[in-house]
């Protein structure tokens, strides 16, 4: 569904930007200037979107007042702009088959011998499967069986997505006969991961080596929603839907948790108040929010995280 409204939405953009370019270029024609009125509309039909898109990463940056220093400052906003134009332009608007087990690529040398638990990866909020490519090839490097799950309806109740991330986590498990998978959520993924995590019995429960959570709202956001959809209203700041959650969760599954807090975060914000009794913390700073699905060392990080759910028997 979010491809299919990408593909739209930018399809859209273009065709207003080639109108426009259309109008300069009879401008130009007029005033005797043919190899500028020859640019134009390729020009602005491109330079739209791509302005649009920075306007709203500019605006999300402006809103959080995250980046501290300047220099920080303009280095998130650079950085999440290129990581926004690659996952909504390039990659989110041509889906790769979601629902496929990607399984360890086999010609990566010096790669450890012991089995490596399979992971799911659940994308947050107006996101889907491809924001995910380059951890899952880390993570397939790695050793691990990867399945990345598409959150279906696109603005429905974060609780409606349990049940796609357990039917992830079954096939997973019969795919691979693993004894236990890992589960990594960035943003909404997060809190659908813990939405999930609530509606298991104990037996089932004990089949969760780990979980992580990267730039996770766990006490909701304060970016103002432009639209009240479902599940933007749940992840409101200090939400009900967001307390109830916190409310309903145990030790042991708190347990499981990892977070890895982004400091610089321009989405979900404040990120120094995401925190959750019983959970460890990692802090990362001067990363933005769409750029932790890309970062080296996020990447990294949570590769060591997942390897050390089978160096202390998360895998047998």
């Amino acid at each position: 569904m979010l491809a299919i409204l990408l593909r739209a939405l930018y399809g859209f953009q273009l065709m207003c930007g080639a109108l426009l370019g259309s109008y300069q270029a009879v401008l130009s024609a007029q005033h005797g200037d043919g190899v500028l009125s020859l640019l134009w509309v390729p020009l602005t039909a491109l330079g739209l979107p791509l302005v649009l898109q920075f306007l709203v990463i500019l605006t999300s940056m402006i809103q959080s007042r995250t980046g501290g220093a300047p220099a920080l400052w303009w280095r998130v906003l650079w950085a999440e702009y290129k990581a926004a134009v690659l996952i909504f332009m390039l990659r989110q608007p041509w889906p790769r088959g979601p629902g496929a087990v990607q399984k360890p690529l086999n010609d990566v040398p010096n790669r450890p011998a012991h089995a490596s638990v399979p992971v799911v990866l659940v994308h947050g909020f107006v996101c889907n499967h491809r924001v995910w490519d380059d951890m899952a090839l880390d993570l397939r490097k790695a050793g691990h069986p990867v399945l990345a799950v598409d959150l279906e309806p696109l603005f429905g109740s974060i609780d409606g997505y349990a049940s796609v991330i357990d039917a992830a986590v079954v096939h997973l498990q019969k795919e691979t006969s693993a004894p236990k998978v890992a589960l990594v959520g960035h943003s909404m993924g997060g809190l659908a991961i813990r939405a999930w995590l609530r509606t298991l019995k104990p037996a089932r429960l004990a089949k969760v080596a780990g979980i992580i959570t990267l730039g996770t709202p766990h006490q909701g956001t304060r970016i103002p929603q432009p639209v009240a959809t479902t599940n933007g209203v749940q992840m409101g700041w200090h939400s009900d839907w967001v307390q109830a959650l916190l409310a309903s969760e145990s030790a042991s599954q708190r347990a499981l948790m990892h977070i890895a807090l982004n400091l610089n975060d321009n989405i979900c914000f404040p990120q120094a108040a995401q925190l959750l009794p019983g959970a460890p913390v990692t802090e990362f700073k001067g990363i933005g929010h769409l750029e932790m699905c890309l970062n080296p060392r996020v990447i990294d990080w949570t590769c060591q995280q997942l390897a050390s759910l089978t160096r202390t028997g998360a895998q047998p």
